[in-house]
């Protein structure tokens, strides 16, 4: 029985072959080869990637800023494959360009560079960059920029859109500011959370922690400008903060929990007390500092 099924078989599969049609062998072979080539062109991007991320680390842990003239700007923001994004400043920072803002906004520039090199939060999705214009004329003349300085982003995907070119004008250029600006180009959220926290801001700008009036020895702990704080105000604002925290948790836990009605009634009013009295005297906090803000819940003083 199986002696007369192998030959069948074998006619078959004669059969088969000889419907192929007379030029799919060449394509076939084409096709294999298209693959090959697609794979090798894949695996060479990717190493090529991992080249300019690695060079990228590497520069980022001797300074957190680096300079580019044009051929590096080319190769690391502009041409691809990137998965990261890239903060460039362009400036001019030569003694003859006599650009006293160039050097107010790249002091700034440096302390949110920094923030994020030094943070726990640091990671290879996000790097700072200059191009000043004596060293990058082509990179000015190639984006058609004529003034300094300018803070682009340069995303992952796709080009720079007018958002990504910082308004400068309108909103200044305050660490701070430039923070939130990447926070909203980028998927790097925890850059506010580095540059706005208090302690990292105690770290880098250096305030005392109080101030005393040299004519009445009267101690301020709360600085009276929303640009600047004291590191007593960090403390005060970072308690007020947990107790508010303390009390929606015994809100919470008084709404969800199933013990004795009495004692949920307790925990509530004391969570309850706890929200508003902190919340009023942090809201009134805020109230010192930026002036003129019109609302206010227990006005404390």
């Amino acid at each position: 029985m199986s002696a007369r099924a192998a030959p069948s078989r074998r006619r078959q599969a004669g059969r088969r072959l000889r419907y192929l049609p007379t030029g799919s062998f060449p394509f076939l072979l084409l096709l294999l080869l298209l693959c090959i080539q697609l794979g090798g062109g894949q695996k060479k991007k990717e190493n090529l990637l991992a080249e300019k991320v690695e060079q990228l680390m590497e520069w980022s842990s001797r300074r957190s800023i680096f300079r580019m003239n044009g051929d590096k700007f080319r190769k690391f923001v502009k041409a691809p494959p990137r998965n990261y994004s890239m903060i460039v400043m362009f400036t001019a920072l030569q003694p003859q360009r006599q650009c006293s803002v160039c050097r107010q906004a790249n002091e700034e520039y440096q302390i949110l560079a920094n923030s994020w090199r030094y943070s726990s939060a640091f990671c290879n999705k996000l790097f700072f960059g200059m191009v000043d214009y004596d060293e990058g004329t082509d990179v000015f003349q190639q984006l058609n920029m004529n003034s300094a300085p300018t803070f682009m982003h340069f995303p992952s995907k796709g080009r720079p859109k007018r958002a990504d070119t910082f308004d400068l004008q309108r909103i200044g250029f305050a660490a701070e500011q430039l923070a939130k600006w990447i926070a909203d180009r980028t998927d790097v959220h925890c850059i506010v959370f580095a540059m706005t926290s208090g302690q990292m801001w105690n770290h880098i700008r250096g305030p005392p922690y109080a101030h005393k009036n040299p004519h009445n020895g009267q101690v301020s702990y709360i600085h009276g400008s929303s640009q600047a704080q004291f590191v007593a105000e960090s403390h005060i604002i970072l308690v007020l903060n947990a107790a508010i925290t303390m009390g929606m948790v015994l809100l919470n836990e008084a709404a969800t929990s199933k013990g004795d009605v009495g004692k949920r009634r307790i925990i509530c009013l004391v969570g309850l007390g706890l929200v508003v009295f902190f919340f009023s005297f942090l809201l009134s906090i805020f109230r010192s500092k930026y002036h003129g803000y019109p609302y206010s819940d227990l006005d404390i003083e």
